[in-house]
């Protein structure tokens, strides 16, 4: 069978569920009070999964801000066939724009860059801003003289596009920790949405699991999805698979996970010079049984001849992954010896990362290997995206 092009990165028990034509089919012919039908406008865009997304569910990016070069470039080299709206990728850093500085890209110019304005608004803002917050930048320490805001993050600059950009809808992504109850987290996510409400907006939250909604990889993020207060509020999807996850069963969707073997499947890949695990423990790989990791080597395991203490690293340590079930969260910079690596005792492969984020096989990365991995590694998984989007898209 022949894929289209919404379906290229489907794993078959995916291509089971019903696509979202007729939620495109609202987008398309949405657009009311000045918002430009189905444009939307990315920030902190990275390499684009977000923006591949809300393609896939009828939105189009018509302008991505993205600081890192070789992420921008990605975009712009995918843009020809993936993101055919896409009219600039602005090369900026958001720090000044977050912290209330006259310095920089504006919101204005985010607008223009997209063929928007103040009376043509975008439908939708999308976006998933990095926590950092201003007081560890060097950014800060020219930027205090001039009364910026101390403990504004770049999250403020979300907000600061939300209020000025004046979408009808609106995604913002971001690590789930942003949601714990502690004095790094708390203040932080009560601004968030207080600014939120502050612009306009209302808005519900919740912490997704991609497993749960098709993505061969348990990767839990912090969604918040909202609209302007007359117009109505986005819900989110309901889980399509279930599964497994660390030690607890999500009830999910009727859908088994799809798994790390099932998406691997049938892929046709070259070695990389890269692939060879080394560092001082990359030895004892191979003896770990698929989906263990080096809890394997402890005593507490029965091994014969234990090397290292219970619970005494992180447990994406020596982590392998396991062919029969999804793949553990993909790290953005993994050191020497953190997985999860392929059950073939190595690392994996560009083609792999691919798949096991859902990005097409046609999808290009630029860049040195390393960047590649912190590419993919940040993003949203397209197909988690996709099922978000689609959601907001059936309020349009």
């Amino acid at each position: 069978m022949r894929r289209s092009r919404e379906d290229r990165y489907r794993t078959d028990d995916q291509l089971r569920l019903p696509l979202t034509a007729a939620m495109r089919d609202r987008v398309a012919g949405a657009g009311q009070n000045g918002d430009v039908s189905g444009a939307a406008i990315s920030l902190f865009s990275g390499a684009g999964g977000l923006d591949l997304g809300i393609e896939q569910a009828g939105f189009h990016t018509v302008a991505a801000v993205e600081w890192d070069e070789d992420a921008a470039d990605s975009m712009e080299k995918n843009a020809p066939v993936h993101f055919p709206e896409l009219r600039e990728v602005l090369r900026a850093n958001l720090y000044p724009l977050a912290a209330g500085s006259d310095h920089g890209v504006t919101t204005k110019d985010i607008l223009k860059a997209g063929g928007l304005n103040s009376r043509n608004r975008p439908e939708l803002l999308v976006g998933g801003p990095p926590c950092v917050a201003f007081s560890k930048s060097g950014f800060w320490l020219d930027w205090k003289r001039d009364g910026v805001d101390p403990a504004a993050s770049l999250l403020q600059a979300y907000t600061r596009v939300l209020a000025e950009a004046k979408p009808r809808f609106f995604i913002l992504e971001n690590v789930y920790a942003l949601t714990f109850n502690n004095k790094a987290s708390k203040p932080a996510f009560e601004r968030l949405l207080a600014e939120i409400e502050a612009a306009g907006y209302q808005y519900q939250w919740r912490v997704l699991n991609a497993a749960d909604y098709g993505v061969p990889q348990a990767r839990p993020r912090l969604f918040i999805v909202g609209s302007r207060k007359r117009d109505l509020l986005p819900e989110f999807p309901e889980a399509t698979h279930h599964g497994q996850w660390e030690r607890r069963q999500t009830d999910g969707g009727p859908l088994p996970h799809v798994t790390a073997g099932q998406a691997l499947e049938g892929l046709v890949t070259q070695p990389e010079p890269e692939e060879v695990v080394r560092g001082r423990w990359g030895y004892l790989l191979p003896g770990i049984p698929p989906g263990d990791n080096y809890l394997h080597y402890t005593a507490e395991r029965g091994h014969p001849d234990p090397i290292f203490e219970w619970r005494s690293r992180y447990w994406s340590f020596l982590l392998k992954l396991d062919p029969e079930r999804p793949a553990p969260t993909i790290q953005a910079q993994p050191g020497p010896n953190v997985g999860p690596f392929h059950w073939e005792n190595r690392r994996l492969r560009v083609p792999e990362l691919r798949r096991l984020f859902t990005f097409p096989d046609d999808y290009a990365f630029v860049g040195r290997r390393g960047s590649v991995q912190s590419q993919i590694g940040n993003c949203v998984p397209p197909l988690l995206a996709e099922r978000v989007a689609a959601s907001v898209a059936l309020a349009t």
